[in-house]
Parts: structure tokens; sequence; C-alpha cells
């Protein structure tokens, strides 16, 4: 991977008029220069002031701080998007925390909700299944003269929050890859595959954009999803494949069958898994304990809870040398029939759990309700956790008397009330804290304000968001052109995020970075994925590990213009 787009460089570009002005990957606006206006023939389509790019910035800002709605403002970015991308990116970098949220969590769930009636100008390649035997020669033509080292796919079966939209392009998912770990955009692609909706309002919607029809499962799924990794893997191969909000049913399946044949990644898996981990590792650091020695109580068994069990599981038989059998036995987890045990019998427990359910012999006198359904309290009276993790989208489960009574049990409780958006967290950070007399290491999914400790001290809520992990991850895979993203890649990554924790200097601090500091800290992540990948051998490029943080510093695409020469041999 070389690094192209630097104001450094002269950059031979082939297109020109109203052709350049229309292409977002080369558009400068009022910021082309007289050399350029002139060899381009843009002297009579601009303005005659030149602008520089952060006069720019203040102007988009200005027209952005117009509207007032986050969905106003999101479509307003998306337009900017469509028209120039150094304006796009330079204007998100320097004003990240205010605007993350704007393109991503939340209001990002609220623009695909819309994205029909919103619906614009088309961005990256849809695959639909109707059509899938041209799907071979609309790659091509989308992808032709392109290097793609990211591609983010998604059939959007369960968006977080909102549940099937069946179609709507991940857009948002490849922008932060871009912004936080620096892929360049015009080598990351976007695709939406459209087997249709089981959502009836979509389906009844006379402007509805996708496939009117119910979704289509089994088989004819299956191989519609292998015909386009096939592509991918033919066409691109060293090329990250990231799936995006797949359901329950698919999404830990597929990650499966590709993990050894592809670099894949799922962030809803993976992602918050690992996120979870680095944040646990930081507190258990301020607890003076070892990952091996907590009891996990994970309130919430879908996609995202099995994939942060399994991820902490993991990082229990890698960091501390634990039998994977003995590992599973440190996890209590719990979804809406109550904990996870035998006697629920196969139909009540979904596919992967099956490593995780307590034997019924454990749980002899508790207390259970009228279908045999034993219930958090109770799990915590029982276990005594040191670590409670909520991904259940069930507001306010962890009640004053479950968290007075997980405090009992251990003298720091490590509790993670991780669901989104922050209207469906299990307790606020203020609660945890009064009802634990301020012991509690707290980090949320979602932003929340620092609250006073009983010495008057405030306390900064980490947040526990995946995109502090998962670009520097994906980056870093795509970089060591690793045929596999492996386990230990991932675990490596982990471990360089919670090494940078402010909790490491003070007990008393955030147990993740600042998210301000999210660039910074995915370059450190994709530094440890490719050092990872050399040390082991899955890594395709012959760099030494000393030559690792230099190497990914130059690929890095940054917000800058550069200069342009005419040529109509050069890039489109």
């Amino acid at each position: 991977m070389t690094h192209v787009d630097d104001a450094n460089l002269t950059q031979r570009v082939a297109v020109r008029g109203d052709a350049i002005l229309t292409n977002p990957r080369w558009n400068k606006g009022t910021a082309f220069t007289i050399e350029e206006r002139t060899a381009f023939g843009l002297t009579g389509r601009l303005p005659f002031r030149i602008n520089t790019l952060d006069e720019q910035c203040d102007r988009a800002y200005d027209q952005l701080e117009a509207r007032e709605e986050p969905l106003r403002k999101n479509t307003f970015l998306q337009s900017l998007k469509d028209q120039n991308w150094v304006l796009y990116y330079a204007l998100l970098s320097r004003h990240l925390r205010e605007l993350i949220p704007v393109i991503y969590t939340p209001t990002e769930a609220e623009a695909i909700s819309n994205y029909s009636h919103l619906f614009r100008r088309s961005e990256g390649l849809y695959l639909t299944f109707p059509t899938q035997d041209s799907m071979e020669a609309d790659f091509l033509e989308q992808t032709k003269g392109r290097q793609i080292d990211l591609v983010v796919c998604s059939d959007a079966e369960q968006i977080l929050g909102i549940g099937d939209q069946g179609v709507g392009i991940s857009s948002a998912k490849s922008a932060i890859y871009t912004l936080l770990a620096g892929v360049n955009p015009a080598r990351a692609l976007a695709v939406t595959l459209d087997v249709g909706t089981d959502n009836d309002d979509l389906l009844n919607d006379r402007l509805y954009v996708g496939w009117p029809h119910h979704r289509v499962r089994g088989e004819e799924y299956n191989q519609f999803i292998d015909k386009f990794v096939q592509l991918v893997r033919k066409y691109h191969p060293h090329s990250l494949l990231h799936f995006e909000d797949f359901g329950v049913t698919n999404a830990k399946r597929l990650l499966d069958k590709y993990h050894d044949k592809h670099a894949v990644f799922n962030d809803d898996v993976q992602g918050t898994g690992a996120v979870t981990l680095a944040c646990i590792m930081s507190a258990v650091g301020v607890t003076k304990s070892k990952l091996a020695d907590q009891r996990f109580v994970v309130y919430g068994a879908g996609s995202a809870g099995l994939g942060i069990t399994r991820q902490l599981r993991d990082g229990i038989v890698t960091i501390d040398s634990v039998d994977q059998e003995e590992a599973n036995k440190r996890f209590y987890l719990l979804d809406k029939n109550g904990l996870i045990k035998q006697s629920l019998g196969a139909e009540k427990i979904r596919e992967g759990l099956q490593e995780f359910v307590r034997p019924d012999e454990e749980w002899d006198g508790v207390q259970a309700n009228d279908k045999g359904e034993i219930g958090l309290l109770e799990v915590i009276r029982k276990v005594k956790p040191t670590v409670l993790i909520g991904c259940s989208t069930h507001a306010g489960a962890f009640t004053e008397d479950v968290v007075r009574e997980m405090a009992k049990g251990t003298e720091r409780p490590i509790i993670l009330p991780l669901s989104n958006p922050s209207r469906l967290h299990e307790v606020t950070p203020q609660d945890a804290n009064d009802w634990t007399a301020g012991k509690v290491l707290i980090a949320t999914g979602s932003p929340f304000p620092p609250y006073k400790l009983p010495n008057g001290r405030e306390y900064i809520v980490a947040e526990c968001n995946n995109a502090l992990i998962y670009p520097g991850l994906g980056f870093g895979a795509m970089l060591a052109q690793a045929r596999t993203l492996t386990d230990t890649m991932i675990i490596a990554g982990t471990r360089r995020l919670a090494a940078l924790a402010p909790a490491h200097k003070d007990p008393n601090d955030a147990l993740l970075p600042d998210f301000g500091d999210a660039p910074g800290v995915n370059y450190e992540v994709a530094v440890a994925v490719v050092e990872q990948a050399i040390e082991e051998g899955s890594a395709s490029v012959n760099w030494t590990k000393d030559q690792v943080r230099e190497k990914v510093a130059e690929a890095q695409w940054k917000p800058v213009y550069g200069t342009y020469v005419y040529d109509p041999e050069g890039l489109a």
C-alpha cells in the first residue's frame, strides 16, 4: 500500500472542467490555484477568490451550525462528502468529538431509517438478489482501475436500535476508517447486499428504494453472500472485508465461515468485544488483579453479548494462559429467558451459546420464576460477580438492588452499561456511583458527563466506543496484507489500547482514552496489529518490526489538498 494523496506530491489528473468539479476525490472548490484553474478549464467556473482549506472549513462549519437538528446536520455533511472528500474529512477532523455522533452513532441510525426518503445520490455498490446474474460485471464496473483495500458490506438486517432496514449503504463505517485510521477513501468500497426486508413498513412504502420482497434466507441467501465474498477474494485478495449490521443468525456464522479464507472482520462481534476487553484490562489493572480472576455476568446474549464474551474468554486464554474450557466457566450469560442454563432446553438456547450454558445443579435452591427462569438479581446474589456487562437494550435493568448487591461481593465492582443509544442504558454512571459509595469502575456505550466522587473529584466516564479500536485493527490488517485477521492480531491491538488508558497512571481516571484522541489511538492499534502479524508470520509484507511505525505513518491518508497537473493519461 502506497500513499499517493499528499499535499507535497504532484498528482496527475485526467479529468477537467465540470468533471473535476463533480468528482469528490479531486474537487477543491474555491481552493484551486490560478495555475490549476487555467490547466483544468475552471477559470470561468469559479469565483475569483482563492480560499485556503482552513477558510473553507470555517465556511462549511458556519453552514452546518445553521442546521439545528442532528439529522439535518447529517444530510448536510453527506452532501459535502459527495462534493469534496478533503473538505469533508478536514472539517470532521477539526470538530471530531462534536461531529462523530452526527455522522455515526446515534444519528446515522436515524439517517438510515429514513434512507429511502432522504435518497439523493447513489454511493457505493448495490448488489441485489434478483439481479445476481450480473454481480461480477457490476462489481468489476464499480472497481475497475481501483486498488481496493477495504470493503464494508451490509445486508442491513440488524441495525442498532432500528432493526431491519433492507437497504442502506454503510458508508459511515468506511468514513470512520478514513477519519480515525487514515484509510484512503479512494480505496474503500461500501456495498449493500439487498436480499429483501421483513420490515412491513418498508415493504408498504411506495418510496422504498430497495427490493420490495421478504428476506431471502437459507441456501439461496448463503449462495448469494458466497458469490459476493468470492469476488472480493478473487479480485482484491489483500483487502479487508468488513461485515456490518448482519442479523444474529448470520453475523457470527459468516465470520466463522470465512475467517480462515480471507481477512474478515465484524465490528458488532469482534469490535465490541475488543474495546470491552481493553476497558476491563484497564479496570483489572486498577484492582491489581488478572482477567482470569474475574467472574463475569453478561446481561444480553445477542451478537454483541456473545462477541464480548468470546473476546473476553480469548483474552483470558491468551493473556493468562488458561485452558479454554476452564475460561468458559468464568461467564454467566442472561437473555430474555434469564440465565442460560441446561434446563431451558435446546429451543431456547440459540446457536453459539452452548459452551457457556450453566449446569442446573449449580442453581439448586436459587429462586426462579414460574417458568423456571433465573433473573439477574438472583444471579448476582449467587455468583458475586466482579464484572457486570449490559448489552441488552433493556433500559434501567441494573436496578439499585442489583448494583448494591454486586457491591457487597467485590471491593471495586466493574460495571459496563453498553447499550446504545443512551436512552437504552442499563444504569446511569451517577446512579452506579451513588449506589456503590463511589467504588464503581464504569464505562458506557454512549457519552455521559463526568460525575463527582465522594471526595469531590470529577470522574471521567470512559466511552466504550468501538471506533477507538476497529479502524486501527482493520487498517493494520490491510497494511500487513494479512490473508486473515487472526485472533492474536486482535488481542495485540486490544492490549495496546488498554495500555493507553489514563487509569494506568491514575486509578481514579478514565478506563479508556478520550475519544478526542481516537486518531492517535488507532494509529497505535494499527502499529500493534502489524507488529503482531509480522511476528507470527501472518503478514505478506517484507517489513521488519522496527520499520512498522514509519510505514504506518506513511500509509495514512490525510485530508489535505495536493498539487494537480492535467494529464489525459493520469488518474480519473
